[in-house]
């Protein structure tokens, strides 16, 4: 995938650009992307491109900004698995001010050569969020550009798909419900950072990841989870808080790997996927009692058969 982000590059053939902010790249975000792609790969010349803020830069959602769900590189390596070919992702202060007309013309017209362009049916964009679909139609026209407008993706119970009702989710320790809505796992890829070594100590060696300010906070408490290092899978123990056994200075997931006796990751990145919640986080009265805990933690995630659940798109089939 091409980044377009900060360059004076343009494709180099016309797009079909799917447009949003998909801060979670839930399955109505995929969908409104897979609408691009799926126009490329029916239009000889057309190449699938995606528009979307950084999601950090956004502001206009509440009090000091979004909580992301995703970091940058998670969303750009999650999107270039969709079969995106070019992406932009500048910063919103820079295109805040800018009329609708502008938008157009400065964006889908200059910098992306569109041809064709999807988005979701709430999509604003212009000065104040002042145009909807109906004035992006209108421009889409003036420049001969065809938009499809994506209907809202709902899950089984009726209920639209949001990347606000995933949050919610997550901060609740529904993570189940919350990679359904996903379509994927929720997960975080993180730098490995220096930790007290205690868990050697256990026989239950830990990886310590910290989280960012702007990251979505899962409920505090243990996870089965996956990590992916060094190219390879583990099933793993997720604990998400502050160890208040131990103690820590800030938020952080602390992460058992199951059955991994590589060297050391002190520096390396690793990719952790919540997979359900197992219980709250607890305090013990010494490390004996921490370590029993671990091992019976571990038994728990063992006993789990591989993740299965099915995608929204499963489930609207069998209605």
């Amino acid at each position: 995938m091409v980044d377009l982000t900060g360059t004076n590059d343009v494709p180099k053939s016309s797009t079909a650009v799917a447009m949003g902010l998909f801060d979670g790249l839930h399955y109505g975000h995929k969908t409104v992307i897979r609408y691009a792609t799926d126009i490329a790969e029916n239009n000889p010349g057309i190449e699938p491109a995606v528009f979307t803020f950084d999601t950090q830069s956004v502001t206009s959602k509440g009090n000091g900004g979004v909580e992301c769900i995703l970091s940058r590189e998670m969303k750009f390596e999650l999107i270039e698995n969709l079969g995106v070919r070019y992406i932009y992702s500048p910063d919103f202060m820079n295109f805040k001010d800018l009329t609708g007309e502008e938008f157009v013309e400065l964006v889908l017209c200059d910098k992306l050569s569109a041809k064709f362009v999807t988005c979701g049916e709430d999509f604003r964009f212009g000065k104040q969020a002042k145009c909807g679909v109906e004035e992006l139609d209108k421009l889409c026209r003036k420049h001969g550009i065809r938009l499809y407008v994506v209907p809202p993706v709902r899950e089984r119970q009726g209920v639209r798909i949001s990347s606000t009702m995933i949050r919610e989710l997550i901060r609740g320790g529904e993570i189940e419900t919350a990679n359904l809505l996903l379509g994927s796992h929720f997960t975080m890829k993180l730098p490995i950072a220096y930790g007290r070594q205690l868990g050697r100590t256990l026989n239950f060696p830990t990886i310590n990841q910290y989280l960012p300010k702007r990251q979505v906070m899962p409920k505090f408490g243990v996870y089965a989870s996956k990590t992916e290092v060094l190219g390879k899978i583990y099933k793993s123990v997720t604990n998400i808080g502050i160890k208040p056994t131990v103690g820590s200075d800030a938020p952080l997931a602390e992460t058992y790997i199951i059955g991994f006796d590589g060297s050391d990751l002190y520096g390396e990145t690793a990719k952790i996927s919540l997979i359900s919640f197992i219980r709250p986080e607890m305090k013990f009265s010494d490390v004996a009692g921490l370590k029993e805990q671990i091992a019976r933690d571990t038994q728990a995630v063992l006993d789990i058969p591989d993740i299965k659940y099915k995608s929204v798109r499963d489930q609207c089939a069998e209605n």
